[in-house]
């Protein structure tokens, strides 16, 4: 039976204003997430099977790598970069860090993750080497300082973080750093471009035709004749089954708003660990890895706390956002609530079954010749 959409309005409503306590927003939360485990279940492993085999081929059809990607921009990458910066480590990393012991501080867990894509991605200092999908610079910045003989680019679709890595990039006096403003769906590298290694964090759950992105990144890597040439992924998943977020209706007409997709994750993928296994055309899986969801569940529970201790200047800088983009300052209040209301919902979600439904996949591929 489908919720009445009053009844739904009012639940949204009182989420933008901060009105519901958290106690409850997480046990609803984790209840939408064991009706998640319930839709995607198909009843048995053949089925499970053929589903996610039909879901393959689906997106081996898409006729675009992302869908749409100024959605990103709007619901993450172009919001305030103030009120960003206010609730992540010093790094501004913005994916999964890495808390081995569970006790580490945000900036200690920032430092372990980076390095730990040092480590599995062979990197070496002198080697060109491509951020795809940069985000706000921290591996980025990360890298051109840590191998100052190494040439970094940084792809990121997104102007203001461009300008923000720029700006902290001038301030430390990195000269071996340059980002690129760019949609992945268009953009290509001139051919005297070629990278030793790509790292891409986080960013291929924004993507739907990863048979084309792979190709694309492969083409981006030099022959593996002249170079040991690798790609490294990061991408969060679940543990079998790869689904997209959607925003839809019910056969029945009735509201079936999925909130995540609507505010946070529009033309969203959520893969399973072992889906890019399945698109091997053009780069040959060497190895992968799985970490926990706690991982990422304490992650955003250390963003949580940084949000609300920076409350007041984040509500500030979201006002001010939405002033300036000729917006009502009400949104800004709708987006600092909002911003609370969806690092719990992933904290919850990675932390569900102790981290062993969702998680964190590392993947380490190598081009094929």
């Amino acid at each position: 039976m489908a919720i009445p959409d009053c009844i739904l309005q009012l639940g949204y409503d009182g989420l933008d204003r901060g009105l519901i306590p958290d106690f409850i927003v997480r046990l609803a939360i984790r209840a939408l997430l064991r009706q998640r485990l319930r839709e995607i279940d198909h009843g048995s492993l053949e089925a499970n099977h053929a589903a996610k085999m039909a879901w393959i081929e689906g997106v081996k059809q898409r006729t675009t790598i992302a869908d749409v990607p100024e959605k990103a921009n709007e619901q993450h990458y172009e919001v305030s970069t103030s009120f960003i910066l206010s609730t992540l480590g010093p790094w501004a990393k913005y994916s999964s860090c890495q808390f081995p012991t569970g006790h580490e501080t945000i900036d200690e867990a920032e430092a372990l993750m980076l390095d730990d894509y040092c480590e599995k991605a062979q990197l070496q200092d002198g080697q060109d080497v491509l951020d795809l999908g940069c985000g706000w610079g921290s591996l980025s910045l990360y890298l051109a300082q840590k191998y100052p003989n190494s040439r970094i680019t940084g792809l990121s679709n997104s102007s203001t973080q461009k300008a923000h890595i720029d700006t902290v990039a001038r301030s430390r006096g990195l000269v071996n750093l340059d980002i690129i403003t760019a949609d992945v769906n268009y953009y290509d590298f001139p051919e005297i471009f070629r990278f030793d290694r790509i790292l891409s964090i986080e960013m291929f759950e924004h993507m739907k035709n990863y048979q084309v992105l792979l190709q694309k990144a492969s083409n981006w890597l030099k022959p593996t004749l002249k170079s040991n040439s690798l790609l490294f992924i990061h991408i969060f998943c679940h543990r079998t089954t790869p689904y997209h977020f959607e925003d839809t209706e019910d056969e029945e007409g009735g509201d079936k708003t999925n909130w995540m997709a609507k505010n946070f994750f529009s033309g969203g993928t959520m893969p399973s660990h072992d889906l890019l296994l399945y698109f091997q055309d053009d780069l040959t899986l060497m190895k992968s890895w799985y970490l926990s969801g706690t991982h990422y569940s304490k992650t955003l529970e250390a963003w949580l706390k940084l949000q609300d201790r920076n409350g007041e200047v984040g509500l500030q800088e979201l006002q001010a956002d939405a002033k300036a983009k000729g917006q009502n300052p009400i949104e800004g209040v709708k987006a600092f609530y909002r911003f609370r209301v969806f690092y719990m919902a992933c904290s919850e979600l990675f932390n569900f079954n102790g981290g062993q439904e969702w998680g964190v996949g590392h993947y380490l591929f190598k081009r094929k010749e």
